[in-house]
C-alpha cells in the first residue's frame, strides 16, 4: 500500500462520516438516487392513468426528499473528500463527482420548483379537479438529470471501488480471505490458563 493513499482510508470524523472501512455516504445517496429515480417512475406514470393527480404530487414531493437527502450525502461526501490526498487522480474525481452532484442537485430544487409553480397554478384554475399530467419540460429534466446521476455515480464508484477511498486497505480485506486451518482455529479458541 502506497503512503499517499493511507489518508484516505481514514475519516475526517468517525461520528458523522462513519468509521474507518464503514464510509457513510455510499449509504446516504440511496436516498436521492431512488427518490429520483421513483419520481420519474410517477411522473411516466402520471401520462398512463387517466386522473394522474396524486402520481404528480407524489413525484414533486420525491424529488424535495431526494434535494434533502442529497445535501446529507454532499456533507458527508465533502467530510470524505477532504481525506483524498490533492494533487492526485483520486482528489481530481472526487472534485468533478463532488461539482457534477452540486448541479444535480440545484437542477432538482430547480425541477421541485418548477412543480410547485405549476401545481399552484393548477389549483387556482378552473381544471382543478382534472390535473393534468406531468409537464414535458419538468420530465425531460428529470430525464436529464438521471443521466447526468448515473455518470456522477460511475465516478464515485471509480473513487470507492478502484481507488478505495474510505475503504479499508489492503492488508485490512485480506483478513476476511485468510482460511482458518483446525490448528489455526484451535489456537485462536484456546484460552489461556487462570
Amino acid at each position: 500500500m502506497e503512503e499517499h493513499a493511507l489518508p484516505a482510508k481514514e475519516p475526517v470524523s468517525t461520528t458523522l462520516a462513519g468509521p474507518y472501512g464503514h464510509p457513510f455516504h455510499p449509504i446516504l445517496v440511496t436516498v436521492p438516487i431512488g427518490a429520483w429515480v421513483a419520481s420519474l417512475v410517477f411522473d411516466v406514470g402520471s401520462h398512463l392513468v387517466s386522473r394522474p393527480g396524486f402520481l404528480v404530487v407524489g413525484s414533486m414531493w420525491l424529488i424535495g426528499l431526494g434535494v434533502i437527502g442529497a445535501l446529507l450525502a454532499a456533507l458527508v461526501g465533502t467530510m470524505d473528500l477532504l481525506v483524498i490526498p490533492t494533487g492526485t487522480r483520486a482528489f481530481r474525481i472526487g472534485i468533478a463527482h463532488m461539482a457534477l452532484n452540486l448541479v444535480i442537485t440545484a437542477a432538482y430544487v430547480g425541477n421541485f420548483l418548477w412543480r410547485r409553480a405549476a401545481e399552484a397554478t393548477a389549483m387556482t384554475s378552473a381544471t382543478a379537479g382534472t390535473a393534468p399530467s406531468v409537464g414535458t419540460g419538468p420530465l425531460v429534466l428529470s430525464v436529464v438529470s438521471l443521466v447526468a446521476l448515473a455518470v456522477s455515480g460511475y465516478l464515485g464508484g471509480m473513487l470507492a471501488y478502484r481507488y478505495g477511498v474510505r475503504v479499508a486497505d489492503e492488508a485490512t480485506q485480506s483478513e476476511g480471505y485468510r482460511v482458518a486451518t483446525s490448528r489455526t482455529a484451535v489456537r485462536r479458541d484456546a484460552r489461556p490458563a487462570p
